[in-house]
């Protein structure tokens, strides 16, 4: 059965190309919004250019080569110029993350720059329904699991470590002696050998701890800096 040619597939009015990339704007800046207000990397501009710009492809991997439709020997395929948006939003997202001690932060922000690029993508095709939806559910995800999250974290149990001693010295000993005596448990310990140019060594020590309570934590890691041979503490990315 051979195909029919509908010319009305392949159009779209002016109109209808500035709504969809006006509800773009709209959704990725919704997102960016919070990202904006909580002061990450990529805020509200970079998530309005980014839903707009995945907008435009799929407006114009639909529309934008309408006129060779009808050629017997070309064959459309809307989904390729959008397939590659998925694709290459992540080189973007991948400059989002950081890495600061034992802390990784930024994939959320990056994670948002590819849901957004989503929805720009779904805006961009005429599926208004399923990016409204999505914009609702991932605002609900950032603004309101953000808070619980938050509040989880600061029950959680476990904690991270990196401390620097001297060689030679008993400070790894009454570190231990210290976590114990207060009810922390040390559930992994790693040891390396921090290049030095200096002729002293340091041996750089990470723990993985697991405590009973957390209302005395950062009392307990500022006393361990007080011990002798101690060269350096950091705990969750930060220096003490």
């Amino acid at each position: 059965m051979d195909l029919v040619y509908n010319p009305e597939v392949w159009q779209i009015s002016y109109w209808e190309i500035t709504f969809r990339m006006v509800l773009a704007l709209l959704l990725g800046g919704l997102i960016g919004l919070e990202r904006e207000l909580g002061g990450h990397f990529a805020g509200f501009r970079t998530h309005i250019l980014v839903c707009l710009g995945s907008a435009a492809i799929v407006i114009l991997s639909i529309y934008g080569f309408s006129e060779f439709a009808s050629e017997p020997n070309v064959r459309m395929d809307p989904a390729r110029l959008a397939a590659q948006v998925i694709s290459g939003i992540g080189f973007l997202g991948a400059g989002t993350i950081m890495r600061t001690g034992l802390t990784i932060s930024g994939l959320t922000t990056a994670a948002s720059l590819w849901v957004v690029a989503a929805i720009g993508l779904t805006v961009g095709a005429g599926f208004y329904f399923g990016a409204a939806i999505l914009t609702l559910l991932v605002a609900v995800s950032l603004f309101f699991f953000n808070k619980m999250e938050k509040r989880f974290s600061r029950t959680k149990k476990t904690r991270h470590l990196i401390i620097r001693v001297s060689k030679g010295s008993t400070c790894l000993n009454q570190v231990v002696s210290h976590l114990s005596h207060n009810g922390i448990q040390i559930n992994k310990l790693m040891m390396e050998t921090e290049d030095s140019s200096g002729s002293e060594g340091i041996l750089i020590i990470r723990l993985h701890l697991k405590l009973k309570k957390t209302n005395r934590y950062e009392q307990i890691i500022a006393e361990l800096s007080l011990i002798d041979g101690m060269r350096g503490l950091e705990t969750e990315g930060e220096a003490i």
